[in-house]
C-alpha cells in the first residue's frame, strides 16, 4: 500500500504546494482519481487556483487532460478558458482537449 493520500495531493493542487504534489506522485497517488467526497480533478484544483507549475506536474505525472472534474463540470481545457490561463488552452488543446459540443436539443431546455 502507497503512503500517498489523495486528499492531500488534492489539496497540495489547490494550495501550490509542489513540494507535498511531488511526494504523493512519487508514492503513487492517482492524479486522475476523484474522491467521492469531493469529485473533482487535482488538475482542474489547479487551474482553476492559477497554480502553473502545479499543473504542468501533473501533466507530465500523467493527468488525464481531457477527464471531467464531476463537481466542476469541466474539462481542464474548459477551466483554463474559464480562468483565463492561455497557456494551458494552447496546450491543452495541443494534447487534443476540444470543448465537448452541446446536443442539438440543448437550447431549447428551460433555464
Amino acid at each position: 500500500m502507497s503512503a500517498g493520500d489523495w486528499k492531500d495531493l488534492y489539496q497540495a493542487a489547490v494550495d501550490g504546494d509542489l513540494a507535498k504534489l511531488e511526494y504523493h506522485l512519487a508514492e503513487g497517488v492517482d492524479p486522475n482519481y476523484q474522491h467521492p467526497e469531493i469529485l473533482c480533478t487535482p488538475l482542474v484544483a489547479s487551474l482553476i487556483h492559477g497554480h502553473d507549475a502545479i499543473a504542468h506536474r501533473l501533466l507530465a505525472h500523467g493527468a488525464d487532460p481531457h477527464l471531467r472534474s464531476e463537481f466542476d463540470d469541466m474539462t481542464p481545457l474548459q477551466a483554463a478558458l474559464r480562468h483565463g490561463r492561455g497557456e494551458f488552452v494552447a496546450l491543452l488543446r495541443g494534447l487534443g482537449a476540444r470543448e465537448p459540443r452541446q446536443p442539438f436539443w440543448w437550447r431549447w431546455l428551460p433555464v
